[in-house]
């Protein structure tokens, strides 16, 4: 957890900074280096006191909107919310719990993605609500086989 550090100065630039030093030449090529990690590990891995993950989730977005792939993006944030919440995959058991769990996942998913698509993550909630992934089931990337039937690439 950062301290607040994360937003004195230009954290873009601050951040831009980190990626060259690690080679990255892009926030998006760092993060798909890293599949399914929540966006608070990336940003410990960029600063841990001086990064935040919002600020990830951002630059992210930025790099999406730039490259016309909003849809990847959105389904790469379901990635990294479903790893932070369900780290061990879909549930086999639905008891209160894990609804609770696999709820938070579709909250934080559907809290962090732009306005043009929070009606097509509705749909891809009610979705798998209404037919659940196997048990076990963790979506590894952006590209995972189920993710792309709920939310197919629409940018030309």
């Amino acid at each position: 957890m950062t301290d607040g550090r994360s937003w004195e100065g230009n954290w873009k630039v601050r951040i831009q900074e980190r990626l060259q030093e690690r080679g990255f030449k892009s926030l998006t090529a760092f993060a798909d280096a890293r599949p399914a990690v929540p966006f608070v590990e990336l940003a410990e891995e960029l600063g841990k006191d001086d990064v935040a993950g919002v600020q990830v989730l951002r630059g992210l977005l930025a790099e999406a909107e730039r490259s016309k792939k909003v849809t990847r993006f959105v389904r790469d944030v379901f990635v990294r919310h479903f790893a932070y919440s369900l780290p061990n995959g879909w549930p086999a058991v639905m008891d209160d719990h894990s609804r609770f769990l696999v709820a938070k996942a579709l909250a934080y998913w559907s809290t962090d993605i732009p306005e043009s698509h929070q009606a097509r993550v509705d749909q891809a909630g009610d979705a798998l609500d209404a037919n659940p992934p196997p048990p076990g089931w963790r979506p590894l990337g952006p590209d995972d086989e189920l993710l792309l039937t709920l939310l197919p690439d629409e940018e030309a």
